[in-house]
């Protein structure tokens, strides 16, 4: 079996998974329904797994370390979203890292992910750039000393720890994932396309003509418009609830790579911006491979929510949930 066929057999087994995860899991009702129900916040805290090992991470640097990777929480490389960059110089395979680093780095990786989600990373950054080993990472703040953050960055991969260091924000902030493969079976995101075109094939004509749009907002463009903000495409509000149920089900299998307690604090944020209701969704005639009609650029957004999501020629996808000031 040539690489190719084994990316293409790989990247479906991971389909299989995520999608048997999410049946097994309840779908719709017993998962975002019983979220968004919640009146608690669940969110990370300093003392869940990942920021523990970031803290473990940072006990372990040397002085001459800390002057590279670890930075002041006020630094603007915090805020920075880009789909290949590096937050600070030394990449996670140099000889800058001990072996036991590495591991750590690794184990923070890991307990950020969901089992799915961190065997797609891996895969991910095994195709676009030879492995973690040619990924970066910085701490902001310092762990156990008040707010911090641990941020990995490199091609087609955001990912933080915060231990809820950054109120209101899921995630620690805006993040990103894609993947480099440009063939749809061969991507390992492409799935998540498929999915959002169920919920455009359950739309009616009137429905599907608010919902296709031409032109695409540039990808990076992902602030928070807060509820005085402008959304493209069809509300939800005005789908009917099987659509409703799909859109849901497409952003909850969205979700599946990532850890619960992040999952958990993005459907309260939802919540507090006014549910799914206040989503729209958008599609868009630009960048369709292969002219096929499955649409490879759509974007959710609302409120406290946006899900850019660009499939051609290849995935670059950036989410940004966070609960704006009034």
């Amino acid at each position: 079996m040539t690489r190719a066929q084994n990316r293409r057999s790989e990247a479906r087994e991971l389909d299989r998974r995520a999608f048997v995860h999410l049946v097994g899991a309840g779908a719709i009702a017993g998962g975002i329904g019983s979220a968004l129900g919640s009146s608690a916040l669940a969110a990370p805290t300093p003392q869940s797994k990942a920021e523990t090992f970031v803290k473990r991470l940072y006990d372990s640097l040397k002085p001459e370390q800390k002057k590279i990777v670890c930075l002041p929480f006020s630094d603007p490389r915090r805020k920075r979203i880009h789909p290949n960059w590096h937050v600070t110089e030394p990449q996670i395979g140099d000889d800058f890292f001990t072996d036991a680093q590495r591991e750590l780095i690794n184990e923070i990786l890991k307990s950020v992910s969901s089992e799915e989600g961190y065997d797609r990373f891996l895969k991910q950054m095994d195709d676009d750039n030879g492995g973690m080993e040619a990924y970066s990472i910085a701490i902001f703040g310092k762990p156990g000393e008040g707010k911090f953050q641990w941020e990995m960055t490199g091609r087609h991969l955001t990912i933080r720890a915060d231990g809820d260091s950054v109120d209101k924000a899921a995630f620690g902030g805006p993040i990103v994932y894609g993947h480099g493969e440009e063939e749809p079976s061969d991507n390992l995101f492409h799935y998540q396309t498929k999915m959002a075109n169920e919920v455009f094939a359950a739309l009616d004509a009137k429905q599907r003509k608010q919902a296709l749009l031409g032109k695409a907002p540039r990808e990076m463009d992902v602030p928070l418009q807060g509820p005085d903000g402008t959304f493209p495409g069809v509300p939800v509000c005005e789908l009917s609830s099987d659509q409703r149920e799909l859109l849901e089900k497409t952003v909850r299998t969205m979700l599946k790579p990532y850890r619960e307690e992040d999952v958990e604090e993005v459907l309260f944020i939802l919540k507090a911006g006014g549910g799914f209701e206040k989503l729209s969704i958008a599609f868009y005639r630009q960048g369709d491979l292969k002219n096929d009609k499955i649409w490879d650029i759509w974007r959710v957004e609302g409120p406290n929510f946006v899900w850019h999501f660009r499939g051609a020629p290849h995935v670059h996808t950036y989410l940004n949930i966070g609960i704006t000031e009034s």
